[in-house]
């Protein structure tokens, strides 16, 4: 397949779209072919402006998602992302839930040899939270 048909396939990239999704969806996130699947080797995918609402006071909790993945056959096409992890910030839900989530999602599309998400939301009420979720589990 060349290089221009794979790029057809994609839906955000390159394209003038920049209205954010509302509500996350896996849906969103767009895949090509891993070109070096013959070899492990970590991706790895900082968003620093991640946002969601907490559930019971409706405030936002800002933080950091790190995402590290060793590709099988597919990659992550990051503008996707950008928009997949931008669509939480209407959500209502627990930091924890949030990252399991990501977590399931990305396992679910690109089936990775493995993935590590990890959150590190910045303090409220004096308490830092941090959360990592493993795949395969440790």
């Amino acid at each position: 397949m060349s290089k221009q048909k794979r790029a057809d396939k994609l839906r955000l990239l390159g394209r003038g779209k920049s209205k954010l999704p509302q509500n996350p969806d896996q849906k969103i996130l767009e895949t090509f072919p891993n070109r070096n699947a013959r070899r492990d080797y970590w991706i790895t995918l900082e968003c620093m402006e991640f946002t969601v609402l907490c559930p019971v006071t409706g405030q936002p909790d800002f933080g950091t998602i790190v995402i590290r993945y060793v590709p099988d056959k597919l990659c992550i096409e990051t503008k996707s992302l950008k928009f997949y992890l931008s669509s939480f910030r209407a959500c209502h839900d627990f930091g924890e839930d949030v990252i399991n989530r990501i977590a399931d999602d990305l396992i679910s599309v690109l089936n990775p040899r493995r993935l590590t998400v990890v959150a590190q939301y910045s303090p409220r009420g004096g308490i830092k939270l941090n959360i990592a979720v493993e795949h395969p589990a440790a």
